[in-house]
């Protein structure tokens, strides 16, 4: 066995990075282990992979599932745990060199706190931890300065590249590329009347289903926004969101010279992963397809209409407000997210719950873990109460 192999925790294990993170580690048994695999409810998921790469250690979240993956991996010499504080203490273990976090939403924030607060390279690709708790994040990595982290996301990945060897001050823009989804070209008045199953055609990428409806109202984007705006110290002014259909350019940075330094690749989050993992070492070789210049032969670029997707501009405005907004912001996405997908409200009705919600909450200006705790779960409450008037307002209008 190789000594020098990196003990990988996976967290979210059985979503599209989590898979793919596997991908990888499997490419590359020299390299890594997968010594921790992490999944929210996706038990039988959870138990292949647990039998095909032999962790130390496995997490079911959803603590129903505990007996059952514990017993399918009864004499496997696999330690079986459940729940959320085992994910935060697991990640804390002395063996883990990379902690991969892919869990989706709000549900990564603790597990990071705990990665970072126990000095682990993260290979973040779980954004909504920037965007709830950025200011808190930036502290923790300046107190713990043996923690670091290396941005998963294809856009973020892009700007860490394009930054490599630059100095921040002669930065002018940052430039975030944006596939605009699948309602680019929808007017915008039929909106109303697109379904979950519409929605989750995204004409690129294939993700997660709360991603893809993300990315059908460019949340994903303003998402992305702040996440940069954390990870690279740029302020929201100065983050200009492009739309780029073919996903060829994965970002871009204009610098004060005039000069704007670009990445490209094909659409594949393979690409992403494999360069956050292979850091701060180098690029990690791959035979999968490489980008021809057939690829390239047509490459557009437009603004994004705001009017049309206005959670753009609600997430700029939540950006420099700060405080608890942004948490604010994600919790009450995610409820409306869920309804969305659950039948139970419009695909527009998403805008007006995020909206209404941020209006509604409390703001606290400098907060703390507790305050983040809080507000995420006070907004959750409210726009699920949101999501109720809702449906009974939308019954009436049938």
């Amino acid at each position: 066995m190789n000594q020098n192999r990196r003990n990988i925790a996976v967290l979210g294990s059985t979503g599209s990075i989590g898979r793919q993170t596997l991908d990888i580690i499997a490419e590359y048994p020299d390299l890594f282990r997968a010594w921790l695999l992490v999944a929210n409810s996706s038990a039988d998921l959870l138990i292949g992979q647990a039998r095909q790469f032999r962790p130390h250690m496995v997490i079911i979240a959803q603590e129903q599932y505990g007996d059952y993956v514990r017993d399918a991996l009864s004499g496997t010499g696999i330690e079986v745990a459940t729940g959320s504080e085992a994910i935060a203490q697991a990640v804390t273990a002395a063996e883990i060199d990379t902690v991969v976090t892919a869990m989706v939403g709000y549900s990564g924030l603790e597990s990071t706190i705990a990665s970072i607060q126990s000095g682990k390279r993260i290979a973040l690709a779980n954004k909504e931890t920037l965007v709830v708790a950025g200011e808190l994040i930036e502290r923790l990595l300046q107190e713990h300065s043996d923690s670091v982290l290396y941005p998963v996301d294809s856009e973020h990945g892009a700007f860490y590249q394009c930054l490599v060897g630059e100095r921040r001050e002669d930065v002018e823009r940052l430039m975030l590329t944006a596939s605009g989804g699948p309602f680019r070209t929808v007017p915008a008045e039929r909106l109303p009347q697109v379904t979950a199953a519409d929605a989750l055609k995204h004409p690129n990428w294939s993700m997660g289903a709360k991603i893809t409806i993300d990315s059908a109202t460019m949340m994903n984007k303003g998402f992305e926004m702040i996440e940069a705006r954390w990870l690279f110290g740029i302020e929201p002014r100065d983050i200009e969101i492009v739309v780029h259909p073919q996903s060829i350019v994965h970002s871009m940075v204009a610098f004060k010279d005039g000069s704007v330094k670009a990445q490209l690749g094909l659409p594949d989050m393979h690409l992403p992963i494999r360069y956050a993992l292979g850091l701060p070492d180098g690029r990690l070789a791959s035979a999968c397809r490489k980008m021809t210049i057939e690829d390239m032969v047509t490459l557009t670029f437009e603004r994004p209409d705001f009017d049309k997707f206005p959670l753009l501009r609600t997430a700029y405005a939540a950006a420099r407000q700060g405080g608890t907004v942004p948490c604010v912001m994600n919790a009450a996405n995610e409820i409306a997210v869920a309804s969305f997908l659950q039948d139970k409200i419009r695909f527009t009705d998403i805008y007006t719950i995020v909206e209404k919600t941020i209006e509604q909450s409390p703001l606290v200006e400098h907060p703390t873990y507790e305050d983040y705790v809080a507000s995420n779960a006070d907004a959750r409450c409210r726009a699920s109460h949101l999501v109720d008037e809702l449906m009974i307002n939308n019954k009436r209008l049938k």
